[in-house]
């Protein structure tokens, strides 16, 4: 009887798709804004392309900064809490004994069987404490290359999205025609990122569509009408 391979199929780059969304959304909703409040000022593309270029350029760079550093500081909360659980399982192990007991009940092992599993992992401290920095503390080890990829990602997809908004204005001396040209290119470049965010985070992509037009609509909007009510 021929043998069916099983092949277990799983989504594992959550992280990044949660860097090119940051990314992204805010590189499609913050130049779209600037250069839709501009353009209720101003009829010159040329000054819109700069500022917006000025933008994206400041704004990748910032968000790109702080995926850095957000992606160093879990690695370094990570660190300081495995130190502490080394020094935990070392000096109290009783107390991280009946810890690591209460874990294994809580999914529905007896006290016997888990007394089994905790004897096992008392002579392997390491695995011990990678257990319990697991399925006590709810930390995964950090990628040691994350801190930079993270950086590089985000900044990057910032700079993708921003320059969709701005294109119009690239081809249009007017910033009055370029205007509709943009706002219907990225809310459709908003649909389409809102759709694709969705199949990935696992919600429903219509909604997710609607939700992220929604959004930048709204944030256009408001700076069209502030620049109008300014100028």
């Amino acid at each position: 009887m021929p043998v069916t391979i099983h092949v277990e199929q799983h989504f594992t780059a959550g992280a990044v798709v949660r860097d090119v969304v940051i990314g992204m959304a805010d590189g499609l909703t913050v130049p779209f804004a600037l250069a839709a409040g501009l353009s209720g000022a101003l009829d010159t593309s040329s000054i819109i392309v700069t500022a917006g270029l000025a933008e994206v350029a400041a704004g990748s760079i910032a968000m790109g900064l702080g995926g850095y550093l957000a992606a160093k500081s879990d690695a370094e909360h990570y660190a300081s809490e495995r130190v502490r659980e080394q020094r935990e399982v070392k000096e109290i192990p009783a107390e991280e004994i009946k810890e690591t007991m209460e874990i294994f009940e809580s999914y529905g092992l007896t006290p016997e069987e888990s007394k089994k599993v905790v004897q096992a992992l008392s002579r392997r401290p390491e695995t011990w404490v990678d257990f319990m920095m697991r399925f006590e503390l709810g930390l995964e080890k950090p990628d040691a290359r994350r801190a930079a990829r993270s950086a590089l990602t985000i900044g990057g997809a910032y700079v993708v999205g921003g320059l969709i908004p701005l294109s119009p204005y690239l081809m249009l001396a007017s910033a009055r025609r370029a205007l509709p040209v943009s706002v219907g290119v990225t809310l459709l470049a908003l649909g389409v990122f809102g759709y694709i965010k969705g199949r990935f985070t696992g919600s429903r992509p219509v909604r997710s569509a609607m939700q992220t037009v929604f959004i930048g609509a709204v944030a256009a909007g408001m700076a069209f009408l502030l620049a109008r009510a300014i100028s």
